[in-house]
């Protein structure tokens, strides 16, 4: 029972031993949008220029294949936010802003769906290197 409060050093010993075994990990290359709209942080298109980073990794055939499978699925979803984002906007005042949660809603799922494609591509061909940015929400309860 007296050793319940007791703190015990750590044996440098046993870090420099785990240090040994780590492996770095590469950078990852971040595809940023290249669309004319943003919805929520999110672009409506990428773009599908090969990087100089993964010369060598991949070939730029599957790197245009990744990004045209992120598109398409960009191009199936954003027309169905937008216009639940007019809906919503439309009926906003009457709803007390209520109108919007669809928006919301269907933008994680976009996101999610992205976010699964790329772990799908990551997992078989990028070996989690290739990441999707998303421009960060800004807070808005948050004095300037």
């Amino acid at each position: 029972m007296a050793d319940f409060d007791t703190i015990y050093e750590e044996n440098d010993e046993e870090s420099n031993n785990s240090a040994e075994y780590v492996l770095p990990v590469p950078d990852p290359i971040i595809i940023r949008g290249a669309g004319n709209i943003t919805l929520f942080g999110l672009s409506n298109r990428f773009n599908a220029e090969f990087p100089t980073h993964l010369n060598g990794k991949v070939a730029p055939e599957e790197f245009r294949e990744t990004v045209l499978r992120i598109n398409s699925t960009l191009k199936k979803a954003l027309p169905v936010n937008v216009k639940w984002l007019l809906c919503g906007c439309i009926c906003c005042c009457c709803t007390l802003g209520c109108s919007l949660w669809p928006v919301v809603c269907l933008n994680k799922r976009t996101r999610h769906s992205m976010e699964k494609v790329l772990d799908w591509e990551n997992s078989h061909l990028y070996h989690k290197v290739l990441v999707v940015e998303f421009i960060p929400k800004v807070s808005i309860l948050r004095p300037d």
